[in-house]
Protein backbone atom coordinates (compact mmCIF):
# COMPACT_ATOMS: atom_id res chain seq x y z
CA UNK A 1 0.00 0.00 0.00
CA UNK A 2 1.68 3.55 -0.98
CA UNK A 3 2.33 5.88 1.66
CA UNK A 4 0.63 9.04 1.05
CA UNK A 5 2.06 10.35 4.73
CA UNK A 6 3.56 14.05 3.96
CA UNK A 7 6.39 14.72 6.42
CA UNK A 8 5.13 17.77 8.39
CA UNK A 9 8.20 20.86 6.47
CA UNK A 10 10.49 22.36 9.08
CA UNK A 11 10.17 25.44 10.40
CA UNK A 12 12.33 27.81 12.19
CA UNK A 13 11.16 30.00 14.60
CA UNK A 14 13.36 33.38 14.92
CA UNK A 15 13.51 35.15 17.96
CA UNK A 16 15.87 38.28 18.93
CA UNK A 17 16.25 38.68 22.53
CA UNK A 18 17.47 41.53 24.18
CA UNK A 19 17.46 41.92 28.20
CA UNK A 20 14.27 39.77 27.80
CA UNK A 21 14.54 37.89 31.38
CA UNK A 22 10.94 39.34 32.38
CA UNK A 23 9.29 37.49 29.49
CA UNK A 24 11.07 35.15 27.92
CA UNK A 25 10.27 31.96 29.67
CA UNK A 26 7.09 32.61 28.69
CA UNK A 27 7.21 33.09 25.15
CA UNK A 28 9.83 29.95 24.92
CA UNK A 29 7.14 27.83 26.40
CA UNK A 30 4.33 28.80 24.32
CA UNK A 31 6.68 27.67 21.78
CA UNK A 32 7.24 24.36 23.72
CA UNK A 33 3.21 23.56 23.84
CA UNK A 34 2.84 23.88 19.99
CA UNK A 35 0.79 20.68 18.69
CA UNK A 36 3.03 21.06 15.51
CA UNK A 37 6.14 19.31 16.38
CA UNK A 38 8.64 19.92 13.80
CA UNK A 39 9.97 23.15 14.46
CA UNK A 40 13.57 25.07 15.99
CA UNK A 41 13.80 27.29 17.59
CA UNK A 42 17.09 30.33 16.73
CA UNK A 43 17.02 32.50 19.62
CA UNK A 44 20.13 35.10 18.84
CA UNK A 45 20.65 37.14 21.99
CA UNK A 46 22.14 40.87 21.26
CA UNK A 47 24.86 41.23 24.27
CA UNK A 48 21.71 40.87 27.10
CA UNK A 49 23.12 41.61 30.49
CA UNK A 50 20.29 40.36 32.67
CA UNK A 51 19.77 36.85 33.05
CA UNK A 52 18.67 36.18 29.57
CA UNK A 53 21.23 33.83 28.76
CA UNK A 54 20.86 32.07 31.48
CA UNK A 55 17.67 31.25 30.83
CA UNK A 56 18.06 30.51 27.35
CA UNK A 57 21.20 28.14 27.79
CA UNK A 58 19.02 26.21 30.53
CA UNK A 59 15.99 25.46 27.79
CA UNK A 60 18.63 25.03 25.04
CA UNK A 61 20.33 21.91 27.42
CA UNK A 62 16.71 20.37 27.64
CA UNK A 63 15.52 20.72 24.21
CA UNK A 64 17.75 20.06 20.90
CA UNK A 65 15.41 21.81 18.69
CA UNK A 66 16.37 25.29 20.92
CA UNK A 67 19.44 26.72 19.52
CA UNK A 68 21.01 29.40 20.90
CA UNK A 69 23.44 32.54 19.56
CA UNK A 70 25.00 35.14 21.13
CA UNK A 71 26.10 38.45 19.41
CA UNK A 72 30.07 39.59 19.86
CA UNK A 73 28.16 43.22 20.40
CA UNK A 74 25.37 44.78 20.96
CA UNK A 75 24.01 45.27 17.43
CA UNK A 76 20.30 45.87 17.32
CA UNK A 77 17.19 43.84 16.73
CA UNK A 78 17.77 44.08 12.89
CA UNK A 79 20.83 42.48 13.22
CA UNK A 80 20.01 40.11 15.53
CA UNK A 81 16.71 38.69 13.85
CA UNK A 82 19.08 38.52 10.47
CA UNK A 83 21.44 36.28 12.13
CA UNK A 84 18.72 34.00 13.15
CA UNK A 85 17.54 33.79 9.55
CA UNK A 86 21.20 32.65 8.48
CA UNK A 87 21.16 30.48 10.96
CA UNK A 88 17.65 28.98 10.25
CA UNK A 89 17.24 25.55 8.57
CA UNK A 90 13.51 25.35 7.76
CA UNK A 91 11.51 25.50 4.99
CA UNK A 92 9.07 28.22 6.46
CA UNK A 93 10.31 30.80 8.59
CA UNK A 94 8.28 32.01 11.45
CA UNK A 95 8.78 34.97 13.86
CA UNK A 96 8.53 35.07 17.90
CA UNK A 97 9.29 38.04 19.65
CA UNK A 98 10.60 37.27 23.12
CA UNK A 99 7.64 39.14 24.96
CA UNK A 100 5.16 37.90 23.11
CA UNK A 101 3.12 34.06 23.01
CA UNK A 102 1.27 31.87 20.56
CA UNK A 103 -1.37 30.06 21.47
CA UNK A 104 -0.74 25.82 21.00
CA UNK A 105 -2.59 25.41 17.97
CA UNK A 106 -0.56 28.55 15.89
CA UNK A 107 1.49 26.18 14.08
CA UNK A 108 -0.66 23.59 13.44
CA UNK A 109 -3.83 25.64 11.71
CA UNK A 110 -1.07 28.03 10.18
CA UNK A 111 1.24 25.29 8.09
CA UNK A 112 -2.47 23.29 7.51
CA UNK A 113 -3.76 26.94 6.13
CA UNK A 114 -0.80 27.74 4.26
CA UNK A 115 0.01 24.13 2.62
CA UNK A 116 -3.86 23.14 1.93
CA UNK A 117 -3.81 26.83 -0.50
CA UNK A 118 -0.67 26.73 -1.22
CA UNK A 119 0.15 30.04 0.06
CA UNK A 120 3.28 31.44 1.04
CA UNK A 121 3.10 34.57 3.00
CA UNK A 122 0.46 34.34 5.65
CA UNK A 123 -0.73 35.98 9.13
CA UNK A 124 -2.95 36.14 11.84
CA UNK A 125 -5.06 37.26 14.21
CA UNK A 126 -3.67 38.35 17.43
CA UNK A 127 -4.56 39.16 21.34
CA UNK A 128 -2.91 41.66 23.62
CA UNK A 129 -1.94 41.11 26.58
CA UNK A 130 -0.55 43.24 29.41
CA UNK A 131 2.74 43.10 31.64
CA UNK A 132 0.81 39.99 34.20
CA UNK A 133 -0.12 38.34 30.66
CA UNK A 134 -3.76 39.51 31.07
CA UNK A 135 -5.57 39.60 28.36
CA UNK A 136 -6.81 42.85 27.25
CA UNK A 137 -9.85 43.56 25.67
CA UNK A 138 -8.28 44.45 22.65
CA UNK A 139 -7.83 42.14 19.24
CA UNK A 140 -6.87 42.50 15.82
CA UNK A 141 -8.08 40.80 13.26
CA UNK A 142 -6.17 39.84 10.28
CA UNK A 143 -7.35 41.12 6.60
CA UNK A 144 -8.20 38.45 4.20
CA UNK A 145 -5.63 39.38 1.66
CA UNK A 146 -3.55 42.63 1.42
CA UNK A 147 -1.28 43.51 -1.51
CA UNK A 148 1.57 45.87 -1.15
CA UNK A 149 -0.66 49.28 -0.78
CA UNK A 150 -2.88 47.49 1.64
CA UNK A 151 0.49 46.41 3.72
CA UNK A 152 1.59 49.52 3.38
CA UNK A 153 -1.57 50.89 5.75
CA UNK A 154 -1.44 48.01 8.01
CA UNK A 155 1.60 46.08 9.28
CA UNK A 156 0.88 42.36 10.33
CA UNK A 157 1.69 41.39 14.20
CA UNK A 158 5.44 40.37 13.58
CA UNK A 159 4.77 37.64 15.85
CA UNK A 160 1.99 36.26 13.36
CA UNK A 161 3.77 36.18 9.93
CA UNK A 162 5.04 33.34 8.62
CA UNK A 163 6.51 32.75 4.84
CA UNK A 164 7.96 29.69 3.05
CA UNK A 165 11.57 31.12 2.58
CA UNK A 166 11.76 27.44 0.55
CA UNK A 167 9.94 29.24 -2.56
CA UNK A 168 10.45 32.63 -1.67
CA UNK A 169 14.42 33.18 -0.57
CA UNK A 170 15.16 34.67 2.88
CA UNK A 171 15.01 38.49 3.41
CA UNK A 172 17.19 40.49 5.68
CA UNK A 173 16.44 43.62 6.84
CA UNK A 174 18.16 47.02 6.57
CA UNK A 175 19.89 47.72 10.03
CA UNK A 176 16.66 50.21 11.27
CA UNK A 177 15.98 50.19 14.97
CA UNK A 178 12.33 50.06 14.86
CA UNK A 179 10.00 48.61 11.80
CA UNK A 180 12.82 46.62 10.75
CA UNK A 181 10.25 43.49 10.83
CA UNK A 182 7.44 46.09 8.53
CA UNK A 183 10.79 46.56 6.17
CA UNK A 184 10.92 43.00 5.75
CA UNK A 185 6.99 41.87 4.87
CA UNK A 186 7.31 44.97 2.41
CA UNK A 187 10.16 43.05 0.50
CA UNK A 188 8.29 39.66 0.85
CA UNK A 189 5.33 41.15 -0.65
CA UNK A 190 6.91 42.32 -4.02
CA UNK A 191 8.05 38.71 -4.06
CA UNK A 192 4.81 36.92 -3.72
CA UNK A 193 2.04 39.79 -4.17
CA UNK A 194 0.15 38.67 -1.37
CA UNK A 195 -0.16 38.12 2.37
CA UNK A 196 -3.26 36.08 3.07
CA UNK A 197 -4.53 36.25 6.64
CA UNK A 198 -6.51 33.77 9.17
CA UNK A 199 -9.00 35.33 10.94
CA UNK A 200 -8.57 33.59 14.06
CA UNK A 201 -6.37 34.85 17.45
CA UNK A 202 -3.82 32.63 17.57
CA UNK A 203 -1.60 34.47 19.95
CA UNK A 204 -1.00 37.33 21.83
CA UNK A 205 1.38 40.73 21.78
CA UNK A 206 2.22 41.82 25.06
CA UNK A 207 2.35 45.65 25.99
CA UNK A 208 4.64 47.00 28.07
CA UNK A 209 6.07 50.20 29.16
CA UNK A 210 9.26 48.74 28.15
CA UNK A 211 8.30 47.44 24.58
CA UNK A 212 10.05 48.69 21.65
CA UNK A 213 6.46 49.91 19.96
CA UNK A 214 5.45 51.79 23.17
CA UNK A 215 6.78 55.09 22.09
CA UNK A 216 4.40 56.44 19.77
CA UNK A 217 6.22 59.28 18.72
CA UNK A 218 9.23 57.53 17.54
CA UNK A 219 7.75 55.23 15.96
CA UNK A 220 6.10 58.03 13.66
CA UNK A 221 9.48 58.70 12.49
CA UNK A 222 10.63 55.36 11.50
CA UNK A 223 7.26 55.01 9.48
CA UNK A 224 8.10 58.31 7.88
CA UNK A 225 11.50 56.63 7.29
CA UNK A 226 10.05 53.50 5.97
CA UNK A 227 7.98 55.40 3.41
CA UNK A 228 10.43 57.62 2.03
CA UNK A 229 14.24 56.44 2.55
CA UNK A 230 13.67 52.60 2.05
CA UNK A 231 10.65 52.10 0.05
CA UNK A 232 11.26 55.88 -2.12
CA UNK A 233 7.57 56.92 -1.95
CA UNK A 234 6.49 60.68 -3.17
CA UNK A 235 6.10 63.23 -0.17
CA UNK A 236 1.86 63.47 -1.12
CA UNK A 237 1.70 59.48 -0.62
CA UNK A 238 3.62 58.90 2.53
CA UNK A 239 2.16 62.45 3.59
CA UNK A 240 -1.26 60.46 3.12
CA UNK A 241 -0.03 57.16 4.87
CA UNK A 242 1.07 59.03 7.97
CA UNK A 243 -2.33 60.49 8.57
CA UNK A 244 -3.72 56.98 7.58
CA UNK A 245 -1.40 55.24 10.59
CA UNK A 246 -1.95 58.06 13.01
CA UNK A 247 -5.57 57.86 12.30
CA UNK A 248 -6.07 54.45 13.48
CA UNK A 249 -3.27 54.59 16.17
CA UNK A 250 -4.77 57.21 18.15
CA UNK A 251 -8.23 56.67 17.77
CA UNK A 252 -7.46 52.77 18.21
CA UNK A 253 -8.85 51.81 15.41
CA UNK A 254 -6.47 48.77 14.46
Amino acid sequence: MANNFKKMPLVSIIMPAYNSEKYLSESIDSVLSQEYKNWELVIVDDCSNDSTPEIIKKYEMNNSKIKYYRLDENSGPAKARNKAIDLAKGEYLAFLDSDDIWFSDKLKKQISFMEKNNYNFTCTSYAKIDENSNFLDKKIIAKKTRDYDGLLKTCPGNSTVIYNCSKLGKFKIPDIKKRNDYLMWLQVIKQENYLYGIDEVLGAHRVHSEGISSDKTSLLYYHWLVYRKYENLTLLKSIHLIFYWVFFTVFNLR
